[in-house]
């Protein structure tokens, strides 16, 4: 019994130098706390260009909101009904739970268009982001997903459509409706 406690103490300590022994180098290491951003957002006029270049061009009825989060909705072509279900779905699933299923992401390389698509919680949701967003030339796809996500969040909590296609009507500009 003695014998396992001495183990175990004995690695304890072990472990113990090792962290401390590690301590100058991990100082010397950088860590990013934010995402760096630019201050610079796409006019809604680029941003539905680009989101219609990136997305599947087989899903016809889709809404897109202010910072860039787009949803597919599937059967239904009314753009009432599109409505009506993109906003239910960006309440439910657009806002942050960092630590749930709501925080995470994977990202999408476009091939159509400059930029990527980050998915995540909440079928057919997807955020677009542009590389000038972004302050790295080349980011890391971490900062990519967590800058989409940041935008997502904005639109989940401030729901602002910009834009319905819709396979019954031809796409249309949902400000010039209203």
């Amino acid at each position: 019994m003695a014998n396992k406690k001495q183990k175990v103490l004995f690695n304890i300590i072990g472990l113990g130098v090792i962290i401390l022994l590690s301590l100058p180098l991990l100082s010397k290491l950088k860590f990013k706390k934010t995402v760096p951003m630019k201050d610079y957002t796409l006019s809604e006029e680029e941003l539905i260009r680009h989101i219609k270049l990136a997305i599947n061009p087989q899903f016809e009825n889709w809404i897109l909101f202010k910072n860039g989060t787009y949803i597919i909705i599937e059967n239904t072509a009314d753009s009432k009904e599109i409505e009506r279900q993109g906003i239910e779905k960006m309440k439910k699933f657009g806002t942050i739970e960092y630590g749930g299923a709501g925080g995470d992401f994977s990202i999408i390389d476009l091939n159509r268009t400059q930029g990527w698509v980050v998915s995540g919680h909440g079928y057919g949701m997807y955020t677009y982001v542009h590389p000038s967003e972004l302050v790295d030339e080349n980011p890391q796809e971490l900062e990519i997903g967590l800058y989409g996500r940041k935008k997502r969040g904005k639109d989940g909590y401030a729901p602002k459509v910009i834009y319905i296609a819709s396979k019954k009507n031809t796409l249309e500009d949902t400000n010039s409706q209203k």
